[in-house]
């Protein structure tokens, strides 16, 4: 990754545990920039191939239009109830389209690995399915961050 995490170190997760934790995880929030500079932020889900976040966005969404119109993109994806127990994972850069768009499954090579992991992950499935609703998008982070808290020493909240 580009920038390496430099506050809150002792709690950072290791290469290998994030890796772990974003393949375990469902959801994640998208946050994006509107025209007018405000920030529109919605959940979506994902799949992490070890280097970038690949995202199955709606192609008549406002956070479509909204990367269409500026690529910069944050998404937190974040566990925990108890303070000792609060996990997680931002990433940000700009989003990259992949595909076409909508997604009909026309042969792409760079969406092969992620949409078997996709599938998988939220099917069951070996293969894609395509709705000609959705396209995809890809995070290749700029800038990292995560945190675990379970790595605190002492009583949670001290």
């Amino acid at each position: 990754m580009a920038v390496t995490q430099r506050r809150s170190r002792r709690i950072m997760m290791t290469d290998e545990e994030r890796d772990a934790y974003l393949a375990r995880q469902r959801t994640c929030r998208v946050a994006t920039v509107g025209a007018d500079g405000r920030p529109h932020v919605g959940a979506l889900w994902f799949c992490w191939d070890g280097a970038s976040l690949w995202l199955y966005s709606i192609t008549r969404s406002l956070r479509w239009s909204q990367l269409r119109r500026d690529p910069r993109i944050a998404v937190v994806v974040d566990d925990g109830v108890e303070y000792g127990e609060l996990r997680g994972v931002e990433l940000s850069g700009d989003a990259v389209f992949v595909g076409e768009a909508p997604r009909t499954g026309e042969p792409c090579p760079e969406l092969d690995a992620p949409e078997r992991l996709f599938a998988a992950k939220y099917f069951g499935m070996e293969t894609m399915p395509h709705d000609a609703r959705h396209a995809w998008l890809r995070l290749t982070p700029d800038a990292v961050t995560s945190w675990d808290f379970n790595k605190l020493p002492g009583p949670p909240g001290a």
